[in-house]
């Protein structure tokens, strides 16, 4: 009995690596290049942090100053913003939209882009009771940390295509 729940966790297992199933936060991302510089206003926002964290993870070490890498990911901005989606009859707000843009660049040495400058748009509609202010508060920050965790994941994947400029022929 035993050896057969062994063998079918085994095969399990091994089904499951076969396709390519990993676990989420598990990076199965192979960066073109060993080194990045990540330049952002706040080194320590929660957001550069996790970012940081996931390049890491991908084997990629973070340089300390532009010079010592060989790319460089600026990060131009990062804004939240939340507006009204829809009132009740009586003119409560029912419903939120929540927006994250993390607008960002990659280049090297040269000033050359490996990734041309684009922003990165998450949106996220939740609805709100004034009755529940302090649920629906934790509800809003796990939201905007879940789109924060989106957007460092976006990142990865267009660091994982990002590719050197084609030299002109002279």
């Amino acid at each position: 009995m035993r050896v057969a729940s062994l063998m079918s966790a085994l095969l399990l297992a091994l089904l499951l690596g076969a396709c390519g199933f990993h676990l989420r936060g598990q990076n199965a991302f192979a960066l073109p290049f060993q080194t990045l510089y990540v330049q952002s206003a706040n080194d320590y926002a929660p957001f550069i942090v996790e970012l940081k964290r996931a390049i890491e993870a991908s084997n990629v070490q973070i340089a300390d100053s532009p010079e010592q890498a060989q790319l460089t990911l600026h990060i131009v901005s990062e804004l939240t913003d939340k507006q009204i989606l829809s009132l009740s009859g009586g003119g409560r707000v029912r419903e939120y939209r929540l927006q994250y843009r993390v607008s960002l660049r990659v280049y090297d040495h040269k000033q050359q882009d490996w990734l041309a400058p684009e922003e990165i748009t998450l949106r996220r509609d939740f609805s709100y009771d004034d009755v529940q202010i302090l649920a629906k508060e934790q509800e809003e920050a796990m939201l905007y940390q879940n789109m924060r965790g989106d957007a460092v994941q976006q990142i990865l994947r267009r660091l994982n295509h990002a590719k050197q400029p084609q030299q002109a022929a002279p």
